[in-house]
């Protein structure tokens, strides 16, 4: 909802916009493999011998643009969205969390495109130029060959968000997986033989620690070897071969591979004894017959480069792979209406409201004096907004007649605490420099002060934002990881904000102050094996089976009104009175439970991370420029 709120200050460009698409016949007609025969005939000398280019360079920039492709036809269909960069009114694909620093061939792409132009100028789409490089990278790597079917034009639009919800995460299990694959037409067959894609490549250590480190379906000597480039903490971003024999080479090794455990990913590893009758015995079929393996991908290839193609007059046809036709006038219009972005700062009201971080501070000191649960409160408040459509300071709204809000919805109901504090801040805030600062960067300060009033690390709080104009009631139940949650929810939750497990295991430190209700914890003190006999009985004393639901006791019984890592020392043993705290150290994640060991040990180290990671939570989806507004009392929009 928060997004509307955005785009409704650009009601005259929707209008241009639309006028413009609706200006085109539009009509669809089928690919052809002849499409551009007379249009522009020396178009698959150009890609090839660009290509074969490349690859003498960098034979990994084959199962790059490979994978370019795959990432583009998952999301919205083979439309070359995921070539677009960013701009001020769209957040794209490149930068969506299963994307952001690992897809590579941007740059060859364009060197494509930019001799395509100067031979048939206006004519062939970025679409067509990805699929057709594509075919070329595996056909240069020793792979098949197929017929590329042509005639797509380009989408003037990207997604992150769909980009997120579509691209299989490499934790994802054979059923997810097929249904991944099933929701873009492709069967089981396809997927496992798609799958044998990852004969060529890399991937970085960040992606399969997990893999080679917990997984007990994986050859000994092969998680070794990766272990030994790849510690517990570090070196993230080391990029190993995906198959260490013929890593450069497209044939049925890949498959060989998983017979004998030495998958790299998960969604690798799961093809073959993951489960599936099929697909096991596709993977044995696979691994003895190399011919029938590249035949099956062709078609499958063929396949997927037809999942929602735009053709006819739909979309458009770029002269910039980077970026759309339309963008010129959308940023034509944007400056029209003197909408713009304007990039976070720790300086942004030094000029108009000096006195700003005084007043959150006192107020905010005086609150925690008075309840030192307050300044757990208001952290959550802060958590809970940006984890909401970005930090808009939607949460902040009460709802009214036509909008359903955050404040009610179940993760939210009468258990979040501090809005009279924010109110209160305000007041002297708009007192001081009237219509100056929104409630997002209060809220944002606020919860800064909280942490170091409990003796809990600083950080530099980026400002800036605006607030929303709406909030909405179903993002918060759909963006919220209930208390419930497994370790696999828990990390697609922050992923799908741009945050890491690091980010993940250090925000969840902001446990270590702070309280929650019986009825929230009284399923992990009564029924998990994970947990200490006596810490359940002291829980258990206050929260009985049934009744007391509203009893609120302490996330950390040692020092609950001090920020420190006493949180992680409580879940070694077994001491987490949430099931989402104690899934982070014994729920199954290597990397979770080094992080919790960490920092157990180093509370400098802690509070490091935190603070880090929460400049980063801080800086999801927010609203700068003329987006949104700065409301004069955060409970409300201004009229």
């Amino acid at each position: 909802m928060a997004s509307l709120s955005k785009t409704s200050l650009l009601s005259p460009l929707v209008v241009v916009v639309v006028l413009l698409l609706l200006a085109c016949t539009t009509h669809a007609q089928s690919l052809s493999p002849t499409f551009y025969s007379t249009t522009c005939p020396r178009l698959r000398h150009i890609v090839r011998s660009t290509m074969k280019a490349a690859i003498r360079k960098n034979p990994m920039m084959g199962a790059g643009v490979l994978r370019l492709f795959f990432h583009d036809c998952f999301v919205n269909g083979c439309d070359a969205s995921v070539l677009l960069d960013d701009t001020p009114s769209m957040a794209g694909e490149k930068n969506a969390p299963p994307n952001a620093n690992s897809l590579r061939g941007f740059e060859v792409i364009d060197a494509i495109k930019s001799r395509v132009e100067s031979s048939c100028p206006a004519t062939v789409s970025c679409a067509d130029i990805l699929a057709l490089a594509a075919r070329d990278s595996v056909a240069l790597l020793r792979g098949p060959k197929w017929k590329v079917l042509l005639g797509r034009r380009d989408a003037r639009m990207a997604s992150q968000a769909a980009a997120v919800a579509d691209l299989p995460p490499p934790y994802a299990d054979l059923d997810a997986l097929t249904s991944a694959f099933s929701a873009k037409g492709l069967n089981v067959r396809d997927m496992v033989a798609l799958s044998g894609a990852h004969t060529i490549g890399q991937s970085r250590c960040s992606v399969y620690r997990d893999r080679v480190y917990s997984w007990s379906n994986i050859h000994h000597m092969f998680a070794a070897v990766r272990q030994a480039t790849c510690p517990i903490i570090g070196n993230d971003r080391h990029m190993t071969a995906l198959d260490l024999q013929t890593p450069t080479t497209f044939d049925n090794k890949y498959f060989k591979n998983l017979v004998g455990g030495r998958g790299l990913l998960h969604t690798d590893q799961v093809l073959y004894g993951g489960g599936g009758v099929m697909t096991d015995n596709l993977v044995l079929y696979y691994s003895t017959n190399n011919t029938a393996f590249g035949k099956d991908f062709a078609a499958a290839m063929v396949k997927m480069g037809n999942i929602s193609p735009l053709t006819g007059t739909l979309g458009e046809i770029r002269l910039n792979c980077r970026k759309s036709l339309l963008f010129c006038l959308v940023v034509v219009l944007l400056l029209a209406c003197t909408t713009h972005v304007r990039s976070l700062s720790p300086t942004f009201y030094s000029t108009t409201c000096p006195k700003l971080r005084h007043i959150v501070r006192s107020t905010m000191k005086a609150a925690v004096q008075k309840n030192p649960m307050m300044g757990a409160g208001i952290l959550r408040l802060f958590f809970h907004d940006c984890f909401v459509n970005g930090c808009d300071a939607s949460v902040l709204l009460d709802d009214t007649p036509s909008m359903a809000g955050e404040k009610n919805a179940p993760p939210n109901a009468n258990s979040l605490r501090g809005f009279e504090v924010i109110d209160a801040i305000k007041a002297r805030v708009e007192s001081s420099c009237p219509a100056t600062v929104s409630c997002a960067d209060i809220l944002a300060l606020a919860a800064r002060d909280s942490v170091a009033l409990l003796h809990g690390p600083k950080w530099k709080v980026l400002l800036g934002r605006r607030d929303a104009r709406m909030a909405s009631r179903a993002a918060a139940v759909a963006d919220l990881p209930p208390p419930y949650a497994g370790l696999g929810a828990l990390t697609s939750a922050f992923a799908a904000k741009g945050l890491n497990v690091r980010d993940m295991v250090a925000l969840s430190g902001a446990h270590t102050i702070g309280q929650s209700r019986c009825s929230v914890y009284r399923d992990r003190v009564y029924s998990w094996r994970n947990i200490h006999p006596v810490f359940a009985a002291v829980r258990q004393a206050t929260c009985p089976i049934i009744g007391n639901d509203r009893h609120m006791t302490a996330l950390d019984l040692q020092t609950p009104t001090t920020f420190d890592n006493k949180y992680f020392k409580n879940l070694i043993g077994g001491g987490g009175l949430l099931h989402t705290d104690q899934v982070l150290y014994g729920g199954g994640g290597v990397m979770a439970d080094n992080l919790v060991l960490y920092y157990s040990a180093n509370n400098t180290a802690f509070g490091k991370d935190f603070a880090a990671a929460m400049v980063k939570m801080g800086n999801i989806s927010p609203l700068t420029g003329t987006l949104g507004e700065i409301r004069l009392n955060c409970r409300k929009v201004n009229s």
